[in-house]
């Protein structure tokens, strides 16, 4: 399952250059859940910061898509990014 994390302003005029933390917090020792980089780049500093609309893809698998979707939305959960936005129904309907 996986819930893609969007930035302040998308579609129209997405922000960027904010920093995003959370990212190995999110990602789980057990391959459980994963992140997947769209709209990122490393600034000089060496911090991962938003450079586009569609953010990140926050992916994670379960014994069931039950499983698979609180995995998904815990890992998201432990993302920062300002003024980001995600859908919060992907697969509700289990």
């Amino acid at each position: 399952m996986t819930v893609v994390i969007a930035a302040e302003g998308y579609p129209e005029a997405p922000r960027g250059g904010d920093p995003i933390t959370g990212l190995d917090e999110a990602e789980a020792a057990d391959g459980t859940a994963y992140v997947l980089h769209a709209g990122t780049r490393l600034a000089e500093d060496g911090a991962t910061v938003l450079s586009g609309g569609r953010v990140l893809s926050v992916t994670a698998t379960g014994k069931d898509v039950a499983q698979a979707r609180e995995r998904a939305y815990a890992a998201s959960g432990k993302i920062a990014l300002s003024g980001s936005h995600h859908r919060s129904d992907i697969a509700a309907k289990v």
